[in-house]
């Protein structure tokens, strides 16, 4: 069994001192050996900067972005040829759960394809790449795969 490592350094600077209120949401986040920096925040409504990408909306990215590349990967093997990939990603985040938690992520692809492309076969590469997405299959929230399939 192969199994890869990853990493992620995320740093904040600040003052918490002024209490709950006081202090910047605002940090940023490398992964090696990538060498773009983030700069991410809190969700607005938790006092964050709504200019910056949040841990929440990154996780529906991770879901959305491991579903994309698990089916690429099944329709190319699959001789499916496809030409182009959009997603609606969605997430909800339940705060009145113990313990509050990401209740839900749907994902809503839209799936351009060749003219003559079997359809029916293009929506058994998406589930197919569905139960492959390694973030999906760690999640411990249920991600809905609703595919859109149309010709070009």
């Amino acid at each position: 069994m192969t199994r890869h490592h990853y990493s992620a350094h995320i740093e904040w600077q600040g003052t918490t001192g002024a209490g709950y209120g006081g202090y910047s949401r605002t940090h940023t986040a490398t992964a090696p050996p990538a060498a773009q920096q983030l700069s991410l925040s809190a969700d607005p409504a938790f006092r964050g900067d709504a200019d910056l990408l949040d841990p929440e909306q990154l996780l529906v990215t991770a879901a959305s972005s491991c579903q994309l590349l698990s089916f690429l990967a099944v329709a190319a093997q699959a001789g499916l040829d496809v030409l182009s990939y959009e997603d609606a990603a969605t997430a909800v985040l339940d705060t009145g759960s113990a313990p509050p938690q990401i209740a839900e992520i749907r994902l809503a692809p839209m799936i351009r394809v060749a003219p003559g492309t079997d359809h029916e076969k293009v929506r058994t590469a998406a589930a197919t790449a569905h139960r492959g997405c390694y973030i999906a299959n760690t999640l411990k929230c249920p991600v809905q795969v609703e595919v859109t399939v149309i010709d070009a």
